[in-house]
């Protein structure tokens, strides 16, 4: 078991309160007291989106992010449903995390509305943890007239469940030293890779409470879970995690992905979908001047059944030719023919500076690299980029693209 920091770390986990639908709130004070839905058109059940944010009005209804927006509305018709509006929540997570900044630069990104800080080295210029975490939502409230949980704690895990304990509006302060006691009645569901499974595994065994978990020696946890799981689940319960906060600079991944008006039956189709996501997620690295290693493939089913799949390439990617490949043979591996496809997606990770040249599976291996095929293609690639930038994105497209709609958006 990992020993404790002799001199205790300070970590808050700032987390921004339904945040998308707090802004739109802010924004139409008459949604106010209503419950808000933030998503794709809900069509009177028949919406093929997803749920982004739900208000707490809401959640009363059973809504949560990510359930399908057609169960969302018939679970709650009379709703606001808005459509999200993502440039306009980033401008706003941009001051936000301005505040954040302003009191540490140890701020680790989980999304627009939710980050890590490590307040640790700024104790003696700012208070204390509860005090930098009661200013930063001063500030918040203040500046944008938005409300924010923020638990405190001396590590990562223990701060996450400090904040979501009593949202929304809180403040979860967790002392060095109590945090096996705090984490003790709480479900098992709050442990970090305790999904639905474990859990009824875990009952089975007759543990119900992070306590129960943490009594246990390790070696039966190990022996009823696996080595790996089980070690990780006695450390949590017991309140240690010494993963530190990550400032580095960057989103974790890149992707797109595609709701379909309809369930495809048509392979040929969602291929091709595949192929204009691929083309989109390659010209949006090399906009950004990275690469990618690991492809990730989501597939979702008709009935909202939803599998990944990945592989990690020996080289970073920007190129269609190298992605796409890789992506078709994932979705062929992944594929049932007997379901129709409601959802197709692909994404990568592991970002680096791009390889000087990549080569496609069908170039020649062989070649002078200063002259292959695959310099050319990038060539190639640049170009259409600029020609794109110029003239939109229909203004060149590949020969497999032509006769169908899809676009790498």
């Amino acid at each position: 078991m990992p020993e404790p920091e002799a001199r205790p770390r300070t970590i808050l986990h700032v987390d921004m309160d339904a945040f998308y639908a707090a802004v739109e709130i802010r924004e139409d004070p008459s949604l106010r007291g209503t419950p808000v839905i933030i998503g794709s058109a809900p069509r009177q059940g028949r919406g093929r989106g997803v749920v982004s944010t739900a208000n707490y009005e809401a959640r009363r209804y059973g809504i949560h992010s990510a359930m399908p927006i057609s169960q969302a509305w018939r679970r709650c018709p009379d709703g606001a449903y808005v459509r999200p509006r993502i440039g306009f929540y980033a401008e706003i997570s941009g001051r936000i995390f301005d505040i954040f900044r302003s009191f540490t630069d140890q701020v680790e990104t989980l999304s627009l509305d939710e980050a890590f800080l490590d307040v640790t080295a700024s104790r003696r210029l700012f208070g204390t943890g509860p005090e930098i975490a009661a200013r930063i939502r001063q500030r918040i409230a203040e500046e944008e007239r938005l409300t924010a949980s923020v638990g405190v704690a001396s590590n990562k895990y223990v701060a996450k469940v400090a904040s979501d304990l009593r949202k929304p509006d809180a403040l979860v302060v967790v002392p060095p030293g109590t945090e096996r006691e705090f984490l003790a009645p709480l479900s098992v569901s709050r442990l970090w890779g305790a999904g639905p499974k474990v859990q009824t595994r875990l009952a089975r065994l007759g543990l119900r409470t992070i306590g129960d978990v943490a009594r246990n020696e390790p070696g039966f946890l190990e022996a009823s879970l696996g080595r790996k799981l089980g070690r990780r689940l006695h450390e949590l319960a017991n309140g240690l995690d010494v993963r530190r906060v990550d400032p580095r600079p960057g989103r974790k991944s890149l992707g797109k992905e595609v709701t379909f008006p309809e369930d495809v039956e048509d392979r040929a189709r969602v291929e091709r979908t595949l192929l204009a996501l691929c083309e989109g997620v390659a010209r949006s690295l090399r906009t950004k001047g990275i690469a990618g290693r690991t492809v990730q493939l989501k597939l979702r089913w008709d009935g909202f059944e939803t599998h990944t799949r990945q592989r990690t390439l020996e080289r970073p990617a920007d190129m269609t030719e190298v992605i796409w490949p890789v992506a078709r043979e994932l979705f062929r591996e992944a594929d049932d023919p007997r379901r129709r496809v409601r959802l197709i997606g692909v994404s990568l990770s592991g970002f680096d500076r791009p390889a000087g040249e990549q080569l496609g599976l069908l170039d020649d291996l062989d070649g002078d690299p200063a002259t292959s095929d695959g310099e050319s293609r990038r060539r190639l690639a640049k170009t259409m980029d600029t020609v794109a930038d110029r003239f939109g994105r229909d203004a060149l497209k590949r020969a497999a693209l032509l006769d169908s709609n899809e676009r790498g958006t």
